[in-house]
């Protein structure tokens, strides 16, 4: 399923506070460092940080152009997981996302948020490389590097942990007053602040590589990808956004690529699925025009193994399905289907497909088998929904709609399409209810709050839904005061 999406402002500043500079270090002081992970645990809680991580989340989705797009959402959390699942000191959920820009970044933020950018497709070889990125990213994060510095930063000014947190916040919801509030509440030397930085990112690369290892990728990767970097941009009077909050001297890249070759070395096979992502951010986020990205397609297959060609297809594919060229899409997709029944990058866009030749009952039958296959996958359900909303089965729509929101309840795709739903079927007051969802999801409580206030007022008074309603009412007014409670500390 593809939903386009509206590009908007970028305006945050939270990667700015996890910048990438590290002096080099002894390579006999090895890989063992203490858990310095909970030093910040004196003044912000993990609790607290789950409920920043949250408010920064919500201004994000009102405030970047995030992706929304259930098959990369489910790559790149995929591959997070796996990453994860290997990392230590984890004491957070993570929640893993992609922000449409063409500019090479990542960055971490409270409550085990980690934001890609879709750039960092156009410029990673392999998945080895992207996951060094993001187990960089996922360290940050367990080692709680944000909360540290914010507290060395407190101990430095008369400013509290608190409105340090909550100026950040404002600095999304509005950039010019977070950053003069950072400014004012911000007294340490510069020299103090790189030098701490400079500590957050030897520890991030060390505690980085080690989960790459562990999840079995090549952790030759990580050097790889940062000289390959550093040279391509060496002489760049603009450099990348990712060299501006993440710089990478020299003894930086010599730092990271005799500590890779510490470990043993593995050469894991390259992942289609990864090229399968990078061919889907290619075709829809890159802003290429038909001829260019068809072009960049053929020339980056003649240089790349023959297993990956399926994936460089499906690039094609999806170019001449957004151009309307149906038939040159339905060639390519029937094949790579028949040769991969399973994938879910095939199965989203042949659905696609069908939609585009008003074959939605085809599309209904393919994904009924595939969810035979693979029970309650976001990627099939969401698009058996929309399928399903297509035929004008409001009914059938709305019930497979509302499971995949309650599974699902920060992607507003699935609140989008449950909305449409029900208007449809002239259920007006569950309308406004799964738009308010949208709307909260954005921090827009006050809106929200009008929302279910319209849809308590349309149904039967004392009835099972008006308390429903009101008792969500209830629960988006105390978020408000939690949300406004942080920006004012």
């Amino acid at each position: 399923m593809f939903v386009k999406r509206t590009r908007s402002l970028l305006c945050v500043c939270i990667a700015a506070s996890l910048s990438f500079t590290a002096p080099q270090m002894s390579l006999a002081q090895g890989n063992d460092l203490p858990d310095i992970g909970t030093v910040a645990g004196a003044t912000l809680s993990i609790d607290q940080e789950l409920l920043y991580g949250d408010a920064y989340m919500r201004m994000i989705r009102a405030n970047q152009p995030v992706i929304n797009d259930p098959v990369l959402s489910e790559y790149v959390d995929t591959l997070g997981h796996r990453l994860v699942a290997h990392a230590d000191n984890v004491k957070t959920p993570f929640h893993f996302f992609l922000i449409n820009d063409h500019a090479i970044n990542a960055f971490a933020f409270f409550g085990g948020y980690v934001a890609l950018h879709s750039g960092l497709f156009l410029d990673t070889q392999s998945e080895s490389e992207l996951a060094s990125v993001m187990a960089h990213e996922i360290s940050h994060v367990t080692q709680r590097h944000l909360a540290r510095s914010m507290e060395a930063q407190a101990q430095r000014s008369p400013a509290t942990l608190a409105a340090l947190a909550g100026a950040l916040l404002l600095a999304i919801a509005a950039p010019e007053a977070g950053i003069a509030a950072i400014t004012a509440t911000t007294a340490g030397s510069i020299q103090g602040q790189i030098n701490y930085t400079r500590s957050n990112e030897r520890e991030a690369d060390r505690f980085g590589m080690q989960t790459l290892a562990k999840s079995g990728f090549d952790v030759m990767a990580m050097p790889r990808f940062f000289s390959r970097l550093a040279a391509e941009y060496r002489y760049s009077s603009k450099p990348p956004q990712m060299l501006l909050t993440h710089p990478l001297p020299e003894a930086r890249i010599t730092d990271t690529r005799e500590r890779a070759q510490q470990y043993p070395q593995e050469h894991p096979t390259s992942s289609l699925h990864f090229f399968l992502a990078r061919s889907r951010v290619i075709a829809r986020y890159s802003g290429l025009d038909e001829k260019d990205a068809l072009d960049w397609f053929t020339r980056t297959a003649k240089k790349s193994s023959a297993a990956m060609a399926p994936a460089f297809e499906y690039g094609k594919a999806l170019v001449y399905l957004d151009n309307e060229k149906l038939t040159q899409a339905e060639e390519i997709l029937t094949k790579l289907v028949k040769n991969d029944p399973n994938n879910n990058f095939y199965l989203d866009t042949m659905s696609d497909l069908y939609l585009a030749k008003n074959q939605a009952h085809d599309a209904e039958l393919m994904l009924q088998q595939a969810l035979k296959e693979n029970p309650n996958n976001a990627v099939l359900e969401i698009n058996y929904g929309n399928v399903l909303l297509k035929e004008d089965k409001f009914k059938d729509a709305i019930r497979v709609l509302q499971r995949y929101t309650h599974d699902n309840p920060n992607d507003p795709n699935g609140w989008s399409l449950l909305a449409e739903a029900n208007s449809r079927a002239g259920n007006s007051e569950e309308d406004l209810a799964a738009r308010a969802e949208i709307l909260a999801l954005k921090a827009q409580w006050n809106k929200a709050i009008q929302y279910y206030t319209q849809a308590s007022q349309l149904t039967k008074l004392g009835s099972l839904e008006q308390a429903r309603y009101d008792a969500r009412i209830d629960q988006l007014i105390l978020q408000r005061e939690r949300f406004m409670a942080l920006q004012n500390k």
